[in-house]
């Protein structure tokens, strides 16, 4: 199987991701609470096959390296550290958010909700922007 399509796949994986973030936040500021679920859902979802098709690639790939030099490698890895260290929280995060708005733990889901979906954002987001830089810079 030919794997350099994954790191594509995994950027387009991640827009989604962020889109529908943004549209659950969005639907649950209309409180249009069952589109929100679904939303939300899929989002997880479209996140949780990114997830596995990066396992995958670096599992066949290994680590790929940045190329750039100068001021911008300083930007990339700024980028890079924070966004490894925000998606590895992310997923327990995500996981007890949803946790909690199944068992309708509904305060609590709100409470988690407001720091999740920022972080969670901003992984997505910038697992598109390290792609950029990674694949095409």
């Amino acid at each position: 199987m030919d794997f350099t399509i994954l790191p594509t796949v995994n950027a387009i994986l991640n827009s989604i991701a962020a889109a529908l973030l943004v549209r659950g936040w969005v639907l649950i500021r209309r409180r249009d609470f069952e589109a929100h679920k679904k939303t939300m859902l899929a989002a997880f979802a479209t996140s949780t096959l990114f997830l596995i098709s990066y396992l995958i690639y670096h599992a066949q790939v290994g680590s790929v390296k940045f190329t750039g030099t100068g001021p911008v490698r300083v930007v990339y890895f700024t980028i890079l550290i924070s966004h490894v260290i925000l998606a590895a929280a992310i997923t327990p995060m995500a996981l007890i958010t949803l946790y909690r708005a199944w068992k309708n733990q509904l305060e609590r889901h709100r409470r988690l909700a407001k720091i999740t979906l920022p972080l969670w954002l901003y992984v997505s987001v910038t697992g598109v922007v390290v792609y950029g830089m990674l694949y095409h810079l």
